[in-house]
């Protein structure tokens, strides 16, 4: 017990990069997270469109770390942290000591304000989230069907699906329910066609994906239109209730609405009695150490740093598996009295988007790219961070039967009893 105890909380890239690389040092590691399992965020939309069943995208936290011989796994809620003290509390009531301290709680949505929004445009950051999602796309086709023609207003607002938000997810979100809707309508469903079906983007500000360069951003509409998504550039959402969104002053109807456009770091920063910016993260000192926080570090989504240009650091998982890994270099370095590592530097691998089947743009600085060529280095390097050698064989297993078949496997319906009538029910139409 009078090992150098390091506890990190959040298992997402950052925590299980720092936890992988101080699992050879003689330190106690505790990781404490509310889920039992690690999620690979980027592929959640997959979950949320039918492409992939949960598990093909998530590990249990202890599956992961069993061959770490000095981690150990709470499944727990951070609520607090008293720096004095260096304690972590829980929301079970106990409290865990640490001598150095690992922030990786990741991100949130951000309704900017409007939380009310998020019970009738949920956004997908959990596998809870993506099966609400997937649950209602589903239903609204299922309704459409029985519809048939005697209710054609409603049947539109079932068949109607909206998409807030232009950045990444957005687009990946808005291509996936193209694709989805319009092959279920084709292959399964007798009263359903794709000229039935309206899929709606919406970004507010003037072009899709503003941190690529413009080309891609238009290389993306163009995808998405090909794929017969409507995109609504400069439009900005005012109201978001049961059934329907009003954009720039017109209502639009939709049974389903996804929300894309924002997120927000988690309450680390009130947790440590320090200002965030305006996405709620923690400024940290060059090691990702908080100041006036003596042994607190923050990673991934819950720090704000720059880079050496000035622009700052994304929240990607590549950049939270880099500060996580760098983080623990630092811990170890301490420990052993030994020459702290050189600042921390973001080592940027290229930006990479998908729009659908066959379709993505990837930008590595001087070489960009889009299309099919994009699209196989997306499918590559999602497949390739995947933490599990069993997750990366089926997940790649299932995309290459995908490709050839079209079919999807995890079309289910489940959990009906918990489904809001907000989201599967639009509000009465004016007559």
């Amino acid at each position: 017990m009078s090992k150098h105890h390091v506890v990190i909380v959040g298992a997402g890239f950052g925590g299980l990069a720092a936890a992988r690389g101080l699992r050879r040092d003689d330190v106690r590691v505790t990781i404490i997270d509310k889920q039992n399992h690690h999620l690979f965020q980027p592929l959640l939309y997959q979950v949320a469109t039918a492409g992939l069943s949960p598990a093909e995208i998530a590990a249990p936290i202890r599956t992961i770390v069993k061959d770490h011989g000095n981690t150990s796994v709470l499944l727990d809620e951070v609520c607090g942290v008293d720096v004095a003290t260096r304690r972590v509390r829980l929301a079970s009531g106990a409290t865990v000591e640490y001598d150095s301290l690992i922030l990786a709680t990741g991100a949130r949505h951000s309704y900017f304000g409007n939380d009310a929004w998020e019970a009738h445009a949920p956004g997908i950051k959990t596998l809870d989230d993506a099966v609400r999602v997937r649950r209602s796309i589903l239903i609204a086709m299922e309704r459409a069907e029985t519809l048939r023609q005697e209710n054609i207003g409603e049947r539109m607002d079932f068949l109607t699906f909206v998409v807030i938000g232009g950045g990444p997810t957005g687009v990946e979100m808005a291509g996936a329910i193209s694709e989805l809707t319009r092959h279920a309508a084709e292959m399964d469903f007798r009263h359903i066609t794709p000229k039935c079906l309206r899929i709606v983007l919406i970004e507010a500000g003037p072009r899709l994906l503003a941190t690529f360069p413009e080309a891609l951003g238009e290389a993306a509409q163009q995808s998405l239109e090909q794929l017969g998504v409507e995109v609504r550039l400069n439009s900005r959402v005012e109201q978001i209730s049961a059934g329907s969104v009003t954009v720039s002053g017109n209502m639009l109807r939709a049974a389903t609405i996804v929300w894309a456009a924002g997120v927000q770091a988690s309450r680390a920063a009130a947790w440590l009695g320090v200002t965030g910016d305006r996405a709620g993260r923690v400024a940290v000192d060059p090691d990702m150490s908080v100041p006036g926080c003596p042994g607190v570090y923050a990673v991934g989504d819950t720090a704000s740093i720059a880079r050496a240009d000035g622009r700052p650091v994304p929240g990607i998982a590549p950049a939270a598996k880099q500060q996580g890994g760098y983080v623990a270099s630092v811990v170890a370095a301490r420990i052993a009295g030994a020459a702290p590592p050189p600042p921390f530097r973001y080592r940027d691998h290229g930006n990479l988007a998908t729009i659908g089947r066959k379709r993505a743009v990837a930008d590595f600085g001087r070489v960009r790219l889009s299309g099919f060529p994009a699209w196989l280095l997306w499918s590559t390097s999602h497949i390739y961070f995947l933490v599990g050698f069993r997750s990366r064989v089926t997940v790649g297993l299932h995309w290459l039967w995908s490709y050839l078949t079209f079919e999807r496997g995890a079309r289910l319906i489940t959990g009906l009893a918990d489904m809001p009538d907000s989201i599967a029910v639009p509000q009465q139409r004016a007559a």
